[in-house]
């Protein structure tokens, strides 16, 4: 862990990179140091049916899901989550001075008696 989702609105399609933004959110996780950098998985999904504020169809939005492992402290967490979505800000601040675009983050823990993990990418690294 941590496991970066990024869920945006299908009409962003075209005006922002999502694989790059993707790249820069891993970039940038691999940079701080209670992410573990063999945990780190970023991805990005498409949504094509949602409804903004006043129904406008140019309105946009990114939310970005941060699921990690319990047991890191308060301040640990918040310093990471500003410095991830200070990264995606950047990223997106043209198009956001151009059209309306939500751009929103939550950081959200998750029990490990309740979430079993293997894998072999640290056997890799």
């Amino acid at each position: 862990m941590p496991h970066f989702i990024i869920e945006y609105s299908g009409n962003l399609e075209g005006e922002i990179d999502m694989g790059a933004l993707c790249e820069v959110i891993r970039a940038t996780a691999a940079g701080i140091e209670t992410f573990p950098m063999a945990g780190i998985r970023v991805r990005a999904i498409r949504v094509d049916h949602y409804a903004i504020a006043d129904g406008n169809p140019q309105h946009g939005f990114i939310d970005i899901s941060i699921r990690l492992r319990e047991g890191r402290p308060q301040e640990v967490k918040e310093a990471a989550a500003a410095e991830v979505f200070e990264a995606a800000r950047v990223f997106v601040a043209d198009v956001m001075a151009r059209r309306p675009l939500a751009l929103s983050l939550e950081m959200r823990d998750i029990d490990a008696n309740l979430s079993p993990k293997t894998g072999s990418i640290r056997d890799f690294l």
